[in-house]
């Protein structure tokens, strides 16, 4: 029994090594041609990149300077506007009112007017007629036709005709003052009332609306956001140790994802503070007039750096995979 187990042993020992292979020879193959060329050394263009955000040149953010409740809001998000376009309208009863008060104060400061006219020319009147009896007084008193009292009585009625008439000189200029004033009431009381039609200041889209019809506009609360229409740039920013590089007016390119396309354009503005987070300054660069273009679109700016020396090979003796 012992000894059948021990001959299987072998035999499966020995099965084991008998299992080894020979290994095939390389086939033998055709040389590959290739072809050399030389490295060199060139002066190729320093180009720095710096991505950033497009924004708009103008915005404004619409607010009242009137409180009240808003009657209704012409524009919804993204509508285009003209300058001058009505955007919200603010109930302005009171204002309606103030306005009507301020008229009504003018009429009847200019009802006055002609009764102080009439007063002037009553009392020119009057000044003439004392001035012709002291004349004919004086005739008759140098004569010794009249008494002392009888002259000096016509020369007090001269004197209280020229106090009444000075008096109704001063009464219309008191009227044609308060004639002004009532002007100038109306018209501060129809600016007030224009308050309540708030009008779009320049050409432009709408970005963001933030007030619905019957909210409450309180002055200086925003209600619409508004971007001039066709006047953009991009804000990059530029690692600090840039700074002396860039310069106001610099030419640049500038590549935008969304548009698929690159760009001319100019460095207008430089912010020369430094984010202490992000170690960077913002460069302001206009962009020429694009259809369809919106902030919030990602951009490139590459600013030329002048050149330096690297080595280069063609373009064909790179394969890329």
């Amino acid at each position: 029994m012992k000894k059948s187990i021990v001959v299987a042993a072998a035999l499966v020992t020995f099965g084991c090594g008998s299992g080894e292979r020979s290994k095939p020879k390389p086939a033998d193959t055709a040389p590959v041609p290739v072809k050399t060329v030389a490295v060199e050394s060139v002066e190729w263009p320093a180009v720095y990149e710096a991505t950033g955000t497009v924004r708009a040149r103008t915005s404004a953010v619409i607010s009242a300077k009137v409180m009240g409740h808003v009657r209704e809001v012409k524009v919804q998000t993204g509508d285009h506007v003209r300058a001058g376009d009505l955007l919200v309208l603010i109930d302005a009863r009171d204002l309606d009112a103030a306005h009507a008060q301020a008229e009504a104060a003018l009429g009847e400061a200019r009802s006055a007017l002609p009764e102080a006219s009439n007063a002037i020319a009553s009392a020119k009147a009057q000044l003439e007629l004392a001035q012709v009896t002291l004349r004919r007084m004086k005739d008759l008193f140098d004569k010794r036709s009249v008494s002392n009292q009888e002259f000096d009585e016509a020369a007090a009625r001269l004197r209280v005709a020229e106090a009444g008439h000075q008096m109704a000189l001063a009464r219309r200029s008191q009227v044609e003052q308060k004639i002004r004033q009532a002007e100038e009431a109306v018209k501060s009381a129809a600016i007030m009332r224009g308050y309540a039609e708030i009008r779009a200041p320049f050409a432009g889209a709408v970005t963001e609306k933030r007030v619905e019809p019957g909210n409450l506009a309180a002055p200086g609360a925003p209600l619409l956001t508004l971007e001039q229409a066709g006047a953009y740039r991009l804000e990059a920013l530029v690692e600090e140790s840039r700074l002396p590089s860039i310069r106001t007016g610099q030419a640049v390119t500038v590549e935008l994802d969304a548009f698929d396309k690159t760009i001319s354009a100019r460095v207008s503005e430089i912010v020369p503070a430094v984010d202490a987070s992000s170690r960077a300054f913002t460069v302001k660069i206009d962009l020429p007039a694009i259809p369809n273009l919106r902030s919030g679109v990602f951009g490139r700016a590459r600013f030329p750096m002048g050149v330096r020396k690297v080595l280069a090979i063609p373009a064909g003796a790179v394969a890329e995979q």
